[in-house]
């Protein structure tokens, strides 16, 4: 019995090498997978929950126009409600608005969300000029763009200060800022000048705060302005107001934070952008 032992114990560990030679190849092989997964990752097509990226490409300088085949191929840059900060359902107004077309009939690809909590004109527009982001627009044949809240309002932390600000604190970056404004608006439009593309105007998120309800709509009104100046003057660009739509529903538009929409603030940006796609682009209609 123990000769048969020992004569067996080869073909044994022999077995165990092999095994472990595999598996180690094996998990070599996903290492490897998942790190070229990190590094160029694809495209997703649905419209469910989740970020979606495209894969970049070399960046030649020239714009690469998305395929003209009926497809909707939205992106989204900018600041935090680009992002969809405050939406418990993690849509935002991008994926939002897509569903909203999708339910008419017409074919949307999300390729992407830009959108970066915190983000302002001058990142932005350092931001236009990486490369990933760029191949993104190129793709997209409508993007949508969300700024400017962040430089106006400190990112909601204006209620934070000891003294409540004036119209004058409030508009006291606003020659600056509405000038990077124009920059992002002329840059986005010479990455894509075939593209549709959508501002999402500002709102004063502190209207029902009484020593900011006048000097917010104040500035913001002068910000909105600034911003039709550039839109007016270029096709295929348009601004989505959203002033009137959170001016008297800011306690049933806003989230916990009182700065950013809630899902249903949201959904009510989004009906102003899929209304705004449909009145630049009547010719094209739906899927349907």
């Amino acid at each position: 019995m123990k000769k048969r032992n020992l004569d067996s114990a080869p073909w044994i560990w022999r077995t165990i090498s092999t095994v472990s030679i595999l598996t180690t190849l094996l998990l070599l092989f996903g290492f490897g997978y998942a790190i070229k997964d990190v590094i160029f990752p694809e495209g997703d097509v649905q419209l469910g929950t989740g970020q979606q990226t495209t894969t970049p490409a070399k960046d030649s300088g020239q714009s690469t126009p998305a395929v003209n085949d009926g497809k909707i191929r939205m992106a989204v840059v900018g600041d935090s409600l680009a992002r969809g900060t405050g939406d418990d359902e993690g849509l935002g107004f991008v994926r939002r608005a897509g569903n909203l077309l999708k339910d008419q009939g017409y074919d949307v690809q999300v390729l992407n969300n830009m959108g970066v909590n915190g983000l302002r004109t001058d990142a932005l527009l350092n931001k236009l000029d990486e490369q990933g982001v760029r191949y993104v627009l190129q793709q997209s044949n409508f993007i949508l763009l969300s700024i400017g809240a962040n430089d106006l309002f400190q990112g909601g932390q204006v209620l934070q200060g000891e003294d409540a600000p004036t119209a004058e604190t409030l508009a006291a970056a606003l020659p600056e800022t509405s000038n990077r404004l124009q920059e992002i608006l002329k840059k986005v439009k010479e990455i894509n000048p075939d593209a549709q593309i959508a501002y999402i105007g500002l709102y004063n998120p502190f209207g029902d705060v009484k020593e900011l309800k006048e000097p917010g709509n104040a500035v913001v009104a002068a910000w909105n302005d600034a911003a039709m100046k550039v839109l007016n003057n270029e096709d295929k660009m348009t601004l989505v107001p959203t002033f009137d739509l959170f001016e008297n529903h800011l306690g049933q538009y806003l989230s916990s934070d009182h700065f950013h929409p809630n899902g249903e603030g949201y959904e009510q940006i989004a009906v102003r952008i899929v209304q705004e796609y449909q009145a630049e682009t009547p010719a094209e209609g739906s899927g349907k």
